[in-house]
């Protein structure tokens, strides 16, 4: 990806994730950088545990901050489930970046629905470019569960045009400061992860 190529970008997760946060740090880093950004989010449940998606487009000139279903260039998502449900507003060209995570919905807690099995599967056969990660099993994010979200930001990051210390101080300027040094050790984390 270039930095002046259009690039649509879906952040999934359940609330309390942290996909907000992720969406914002992403838009203000490609404002910083000269680009036209637009963004939206759709919630589930307003409380902790429904599904939220954040929708961030960037480009030289963006006119509407949703991304039209089957266009999306990367799908980030905090839990797998997340990935297969938002699955369909993704380019079949697309990457999906993926945490393993399973968190069963509240259909699946009260015997409603099955969790669905072969989730993984089902995504490598619809998309050409998969990285599933068990973030829980990486330090720090083994020692800090809510850092998955810019764990995951170090991934897309490194598959980005955006210096690495250019994420870093937009990180500085989104997050409260007493986690902003947590949340760079998950960044750098997920940064070392694509590298490898």
């Amino acid at each position: 990806m270039t930095a002046k190529a259009k690039t649509d970008i879906l952040i999934a997760g359940v609330g309390g994730q942290g996909t907000i946060l992720t969406g914002r740090v992403i838009a203000s880093l490609a404002i910083a950088e000269g680009l036209d950004v637009k963004t939206a989010e759709t919630h589930g449940m307003a409380q902790r545990g429904g599904s939220v998606i954040t929708h961030v487009r960037i480009g030289e000139k963006v006119f509407s901050p949703l991304i039209p279903e089957g266009d999306g260039d990367i799908l980030i998502s905090f839990e797998k489930l997340e990935a297969l449900r938002w699955l369909p507003f993704l380019s079949p060209r697309g990457t999906v970046i993926v945490n393993t995570q399973k968190l069963e919905p509240l259909p699946v807690l009260t015997g409603q629905l099955n969790y669905p099995d072969s989730i993984l599967e089902e995504i490598k056969t619809k998309v050409d470019n998969l990285i599933a990660v068990d973030a829980l099993s990486i330090d720090p994010i083994s020692r800090n569960p809510r850092m998955v979200n810019t764990f995951l930001l170090g991934i897309l990051a490194r598959n980005m045009p955006f210096e690495k210390n250019k994420w870093l101080k937009v990180m500085e300027q989104e997050i409260k400061a007493k986690l902003v040094d947590i949340n760079k050790l998950a960044f750098e984390a997920g940064w070392q992860y694509a590298a490898e």
